[in-house]
């Protein structure tokens, strides 16, 4: 399972872009998983469902199916590594982009906005291998344009190659090395 980080401050685009990279990901032949990362605890069954009473009575696990989705609801067990929990779930993928959860294993990009007045996190990270902005910040990694979605969904199957296909033992483990620098122009968003 392949790996690839999409971070940045909140309203800095992650979802917008991932939306965006998907299809293009998918015209080049890819097979594409996404995982939500959300830092603070929320109810993500629906209170009151019968999946979300299956599981206020006790079930371990819950799969709630319909003719054309499921989704599994399972407690995340304290300390455990998620991402081999889910390894399972995606397991006919061959790129799996997460929106957030910065500290997890595999090289990040960050999306990243002048005009909201934040830093780039890679100013402090050592671990965002490029920033994804029609800004010009000033950082010590490649800065690709966020316009040109084509070249980017390019660019992130070129560092998923990169990458093994099982999951790196720890999050510290270091990533793969962006040859190129930043685009110079830009046409169309």
């Amino acid at each position: 399972m392949r790996i690839v980080h999409i971070i940045g401050h909140t309203n800095h685009g992650k979802t917008t872009l991932i939306t965006e990279l998907i299809p293009e990901l998918r015209q080049r032949g890819l097979r594409v998983g996404t995982v939500k990362h959300c830092g603070h605890k929320h109810e993500i069954d629906v209170p009151g469902k019968d999946s979300h009473r299956h599981r206020a009575a006790g079930a371990e696990v819950v799969l709630a199916v319909t003719p054309d989705t499921l989704a599994v609801f399972r407690a995340r067990p304290a300390k455990r590594d998620f991402y081999d929990e889910m390894a399972v779930h995606f397991r006919d993928c061959d790129l799996v982009l997460v929106e957030g959860h910065a500290n997890g294993p595999g090289p990040k990009l960050e999306v990243w906005r002048a005009e909201l007045g934040t830093s780039p996190m890679a100013l402090e990270r050592p671990d965002v291998i490029g920033i994804i902005s029609d800004d010009a910040p000033i950082v010590p990694c490649p800065v690709w344009l966020r316009c040109d979605v084509a070249a980017l969904a390019a660019r992130i199957n070129a560092v998923a190659a990169t990458l093994p296909a099982s999951l790196p033992t720890a999050p510290d483990e270091p990533t793969p090395a962006i040859a190129d620098g930043r685009d110079q122009v830009c046409l169309s968003r």
